[in-house]
């Protein structure tokens, strides 16, 4: 998979892409990242992004220090995403003050308003319970950089190991769509063909423990996103 600087990749987010033309590859994240080694594997095998939790209840939270250590060990054009859950704004803006971030994601019940306010490219997540309107969401933050679909555990945030159904994905939307929930290399082909996202998110299909990525799943995960979009 080639690299895409984080320029272009902010800039193709906000195209409004409903879904992915045959002709892109499937971008690829990997969230939880824990060690400056699992971001190099990342970044070698070909992941366009790397994820930090900066969500204190996670196994896979890093500290400041931790994730400028992490993105400090990428190359260049690997895109950082750092991911809150219903923070403070000063816990915000202290991350941002110290880390080098390229997108936030915001993987909680924040507004629009709460989202938009640091005034950088944003994520917003959507948990697919039984009554979630993607639509409706895709609509309420119109000016996100693209909705990430994950699996709805109640009383957990993310990082659930669960999927959801890839039916309940809209055909049509007015921004990227981000993959995520209990993805790996078995059924990623099949999460692909059905809901056609911009992009797929993994963390615990990729690891050999949690907040331990496994070097060779993530490739074995990577290259099968790469077979998909060959065919």
């Amino acid at each position: 998979m080639t690299f895409v600087s984080d320029r272009v990749i902010a800039g193709r987010l906000s195209t409004g892409l409903k879904r992915n033309p045959t002709r892109m590859q499937t971008r690829v994240k990997i969230c939880g990242i824990t060690r400056p080694q699992d971001a190099i594997a990342v970044a070698q095998a070909g992941a366009d992004a790397i994820g930090l939790v900066f969500y204190p209840h996670s196994p896979r939270a890093v500290e400041i220090d931790q994730a400028r250590e992490i993105i400090a060990a990428l190359p260049p054009f690997v895109t950082t995403v750092g991911l809150f859950v219903d923070a403070e704004e000063t816990t915000v803006r202290r991350v941002l003050a110290a880390v080098p971030l390229d997108l936030l994601q915001f993987h909680g019940e924040e507004s629009p308003a709460e989202c938009r306010r640091y005034a950088r490219p944003y994520l917003k997540a959507l948990r697919m319970r039984e009554q979630a309107d993607v639509l409706a969401t895709a609509k309420q933050y119109h000016d996100a950089a693209g909705l990430l679909l994950d699996t709805y555990q109640a009383g957990v945030p993310g990082g659930t190991g669960d999927r959801f159904d890839w039916r309940r994905v809209p055909a049509h939307l007015a921004m990227p769509v981000i993959l995520a929930g209990g993805l790996n290399a078995e059924n990623v082909a099949e999460a692909l063909t059905t809901a056609r996202p911009y992009g797929v998110d993994v963390s615990g299909g990729v690891e050999s423990q949690k907040g331990i990525k496994d070097a060779y799943k993530i490739r074995s995960f990577i290259a099968e996103v790469e077979r998909v979009g060959r065919d």
